[in-house]
Formats: C-alpha cells, structure tokens, sequence
C-alpha cells in the first residue's frame, strides 16, 4: 500500500452564502433598485420607512403650508376688495345699505370698515391655520402607522367635555363673531345694551367696552347681548316738543316752521340733515295747553348738534313772537286770556 491511498481525501468546499434581501423585498421595485444600486441588504430592506415614509410626510406638510399660503392669500384679497370703497351693495355693511345724506362712498368713513375687515380676516386665517394643521397632523400620524380611531373617540369625548365646561366662552365668541360679521356696531357708535348705554371703545371676539356718559366703563360679555340699540347708523329723527299753553296753534305752528326752515338753509348745518324740518302740528293736549310737534331727520353723527339748534331756535322764535310771554302769564294768572281778539273773533269791552 502506498502512503497516499492512506491520506484521508479532502472534503469539497462550499460555496460562501451571499447575502440578498428577502423574496417579499425583491418583489417590490424600489427594494430591487436600491439592492442594485447600494448593494446594502439593510438599506434595500428598510428603504420603505427611510425613504418612502419620511418623503410623505414631506409632501404632507408641504401640501399643508401651500394650503394655508393659499387660503390666507384669497382671505387677505377678500378683506382688501372689502376695504375698497367700490363694494358690491350685497357686501357692504348695514349703516352703508341704509339711505343718507351722503351721495358719494367716500364720505363714508373707510377706516370702520378697514377694522371689522381686518378683524374677521383674523379670525378667519386663525381657523382655517388650526384646520388645515390638523388634518395634516392626523395625516402623518397614521404614516406612522398610529390607530386614529381610539385618538378621535378620545378627543370627541374631550370635546364635548371642554364644550359643556366652556359652553359660556364659545358662545361669547359665536357672538362676537357674528356681531362682526352682520356690523351690527363697532367702535364709536353710540349704542344700548340694555344695562349699559354709551360710547363703543373697543370691539373684541368675547368682550365689548362701552363707556357710558358717567365715564365709567362697561366690560360686557358678547353672549350676554340679547338686544341692541345703535344710535350711529343710518339716519336719526330729532323730535322736539313744545308746549304753548293755550295760544293759537295756527299762530305757533307758523312761526315754528319759518324757525325750523332757517335750519334747513344754514350752511354749517345743513349736511347734516336729510330731510326738511316739518312742524307736524299738535302732539297733545295737556291741562297746561297744547304741544306742538317738530322733526328733523339727520344724519347719525349730526343728531345731536342740529337737534340743540333746532330747540334753540324754535324756543327763541317762541319769545320772539311773544307767545313766551302770554304762556307765562297765563300760568301765573290762569283767567287771563292768552288770545287776542283778532283770534277769537270776539270784540273789546264796550
């Protein structure tokens, strides 16, 4: 026997494994390319949630500040179009809608407009940012493969509990956001509020600051305005009511309207008024004599001054005629006629 017949035979080699992604892998194409490209089984495997699930959520936040750039560039143009003085009639605030003395838009006080505007475009981006966000948060939450369903039943119930714990301040801010939308006052405009009565110093989502003819100020909650009162939009009616005890009405009614139709042909103030003064004639009959009735209509911001010289003129007319005089001496000495014998018909003492 030889010695190599006695040497053990060598065993054949193995081929060395080679490592390839799992068949579930390779029969996706974005696994295949990047195996093909990196030749990183752990890259090829775990391309889904390096590089496919960070690009969503990419796109996703993306596509939400696109939104949001998008919807706060229309919302800014429909309060710059509302700013504008050439506004649909449709779109124009109430006070504007109401017919006035004015007969050009630009005698209308833009910067009112400008605020309510600028106010409710706030509101309005601030709701549609924490929309549009949300949806987007929701959205990449359940790129991470997170179960929504036990999330929204959890913040229904959390919801409706903040809804019954805070019912009070939504309902101030429904309010308030409605009181813009319909201008049913803002800031300047003599309103009532029931319990308050006054000057609007501030107009807020939640609270409106009135102070009223005592300087003191009122805070009140929007939700707890059940009425209002606004005395500075559209027009006024100033009524002023004379007493002329018992002298002829036809003789106080004519001297009233020539008084009253020096109003209507004074330059300062006649574009405060829309309408003509008119002397309706008597109001009332009291056991101190009749009433006669004058009105004016004006404009809101001018009530007040043209209703002081109206009163101012109609009571120096009074005296002016003398018929002052005869009311004061019929009161003081109530058998005294205060007509003469030309209006009674009647003749003197024969």
């Amino acid at each position: 026997m030889t010695v190599s017949s006695l040497s053990p035979t060598p065993a054949p080699s193995r081929p060395e494994p080679v490592d390839t992604p799992s068949p579930e892998c390779l029969d996706e194409t974005l696994c295949k390319i990047v195996f093909n490209w990196t030749d990183s089984v752990w890259f090829a495997e775990g391309s889904f949630w390096i590089l496919v699930k960070p690009l969503r959520i990419i796109m996703i936040l993306l596509l939400a500040l696109a939104a949001r750039w998008l919807v706060h560039r229309t919302i800014r143009r429909l309060v710059r179009t509302t700013s504008d003085a050439e506004v649909p009639t449709m779109l124009r605030p109430l006070r504007e809608r109401i017919p006035t003395a004015a007969t050009e838009p630009g005698e209308f006080v833009p910067e009112r407009r400008r605020q309510r505007a600028e106010a409710i475009g706030s509101v309005l981006r601030s709701l549609t940012t924490a929309f549009i966000f949300g949806i987007a948060l929701l959205m990449v939450l359940k790129e991470f493969s997170f179960d929504l369903a036990p999330l929204l039943a959890s913040a229904g119930i959390a919801g409706v509990a903040l809804g019954f714990g805070a019912q009070s301040l939504v309902k101030d801010l429904i309010a308030g956001l409605f009181m813009l939308i319909e201008d049913q006052y803002g800031v300047g405009d003599n309103v009532d509020l029931g319990e308050a009565s006054g000057v609007v110093e501030a107009v807020g989502l939640r609270v409106t600051t009135v102070r009223d003819a005592r300087g003191v100020l009122w805070y009140i909650r929007n939700g707890e305005i059940v009425r209002v009162g606004n005395k500075s939009q559209g027009w006024a009616l100033v009524v002023v009511d004379l007493p002329i005890g018992f002298a002829g009405t036809e003789e106080a009614t004519a001297v009233l309207r020539t008084a009253a139709a020096s109003i209507a042909v004074d330059p300062e103030l006649a574009p405060s008024i829309v309408e003509p003064p008119e002397v309706l004639g008597v109001e009332q009959v009291t056991v101190e004599g009749t009433v006669i009735r004058t009105v004016v209509k004006t404009t809101a911001d001018g009530q007040f001054g043209v209703g002081r010289e109206l009163r101012r003129r109609l009571a120096e007319a009074l005296e002016n005629s003398g018929i002052t005089a005869r009311i004061a001496a019929g009161r003081l000495y109530p058998g005294l006629p205060t007509r003469t014998d030309s209006e009674t018909g009647q003749g003197g003492a024969t």
